[in-house]
């Protein structure tokens, strides 16, 4: 059975606030929001390339943003507007709000699909660990971890189940504690999530994907 995911985008311009200061202040072909879309549009590329993946759901707030997304086997959609379900024992930050949201939408065309929420900052995935991960939840409310043990890159649901996303700080904990099971593959590139240089530096080693590559492979960035 096909997994139907969303992914959550925060406008650009806001996002990533650690790797500001990647760039140099001038002469910059490239600039912070550039990149934040460079992570995104390899995340993308890769899941709709990965077997087991259905559709593709970005939920965002910054239109120009979500177009620029459009060349991409994607839908997107303006979260603002979107009714949100309520989940009273947990967060209501507007992260975990898009991706009820974006299951709830997705759930309305299809009330059998599984449903996942992938995040959108892994710039070195590789389709073939997505599909190993999907087919180790093996129908089951599951969440990948990402390489810190702290964090969470995917969380699936199956049919008749919410998603009940916990995504924040100690994500994986709140997820664990939340009854999803935590897949055990080494996934290296699934769990490599990027929020710091450092993260950016250990992507890099796993290999990048082509837009975000391209971005970090220009004379303006910093030693």
């Amino acid at each position: 059975m096909a997994v139907d995911l969303i992914v959550p985008l925060k406008r650009p311009s806001l996002g990533k606030s650690r790797l500001r200061g990647v760039f140099a202040d001038t002469d910059c072909e490239y600039s912070h929001t550039d990149l934040v879309l460079a992570l995104a549009f390899d995340t993308l590329s890769a899941a709709t390339a990965a077997a087991g993946v259905g559709r593709v759901l970005v939920v965002g707030s910054d239109p120009a943003a979500l177009d620029r997304l459009r060349e991409l086997d994607v839908e997107v959609v303006d979260e603002h507007g979107l009714d949100v379900p309520s989940d009273d024992d947990g967060p209501h930050d507007s992260l975990n709000a898009a991706l009820r949201a974006g299951e709830r939408l997705l759930r309305a065309d299809d009330p059998n699909a599984v449903i996942g929420a992938l995040q959108a900052d892994l710039p070195a995935l590789r389709p073939r660990e997505l599909t190993e991960a999907i087919s180790e939840a093996d129908g089951q409310r599951a969440f990948v971890a990402d390489r810190h043990g702290t964090g969470t890159t995917l969380l699936l649901a199956p049919p008749g189940e919410r998603l009940r996303p916990r995504f924040g700080t100690d994500s994986a904990y709140a997820h664990a504690l939340s009854g999803a099971k935590p897949l055990t593959a080494a996934l290296p590139s699934l769990r490599s999530d990027v929020d710091t240089p450092e993260d950016l530096d250990h992507a890099r080693l796993l290999g990048l994907g082509d837009r975000t590559r391209t971005v970090l492979d220009r004379t303006c960035l910093l030693s």
